[in-house]
C-alpha cells in the first residue's frame, strides 16, 4: 500500500509549480512586448538592424554592472554590447552579432502598472537600438528630454 502524501506536501508542490508557470508566462509576455517595440520602430531603423540579437534577461549580471560602473542591479534597464553602425568600416564582417539585452525585473520594479511596463520597455528598446546606430547617452538624454518637454 502506498503512502498518502502529507496534507501540506502536495499543495506546496502545486504552489511552486504554479509560481514557476506564472513566472514563465510573465517572461513570455515581457519578451513579446519587447518584440512588439522592435516591430513598431520606424522602417528606416527597423530595416537597418543588422547583425544584432535582442534578448531579454531577468537581471543584469555582476560583470555587466561592473563594466558599466552601476552599483544596483535595479540601475540597469538595458544594455547594448557591440560595434555601432558608425564605427563599422569596410573591414567589418564575419563577427559575432551585437547584443541588446533588456532587463525585465528592473523595468517591472520601476513601474506601477502593466501599461507603464509596456511604455518603459519600449523606451528602453529604442534607447538601446539608438546605441546600435551610434548615438551616445548624452545625445540620447537630450533627445528624450526634448520629447518629454523637459528640454
Amino acid at each position: 500500500m502506498s503512502e498518502e502524501p502529507k496534507p501540506d506536501e502536495q499543495p506546496a508542490r502545486h504552489r511552486i509549480r504554479y509560481a514557476l508557470e506564472r513566472a514563465a508566462l510573465q517572461r513570455e509576455k515581457f519578451y513579446n512586448l519587447v518584440m512588439k517595440a522592435i516591430d513598431e520602430l520606424p522602417p528606416e531603423f527597423r530595416d537597418r538592424l543588422e547583425n544584432v540579437d535582442v534578448i531579454v534577461e531577468d537581471w543584469p549580471s555582476p560583470a555587466q554592472l561592473a563594466r558599466n560602473n552601476i552599483k544596483s542591479r535595479f540601475g540597469l534597464l538595458g544594455l547594448y554590447e557591440g560595434v555601432p553602425h558608425i564605427n563599422r568600416g569596410p573591414g567589418y564582417g564575419m563577427v559575432l552579432p551585437d547584443k541588446i539585452t533588456i532587463f525585465r525585473k528592473p523595468i517591472e520594479a520601476r513601474c506601477h502598472s502593466w501599461q507603464e511596463v509596456e511604455e518603459e520597455a519600449a523606451r528602453v528598446v529604442r534607447h538601446e537600438i539608438a546605441h546600435h546606430f551610434g548615438i551616445d547617452d548624452h545625445k540620447l538624454r537630450m533627445i528624450e528630454n526634448q520629447e518629454s518637454g523637459k528640454g
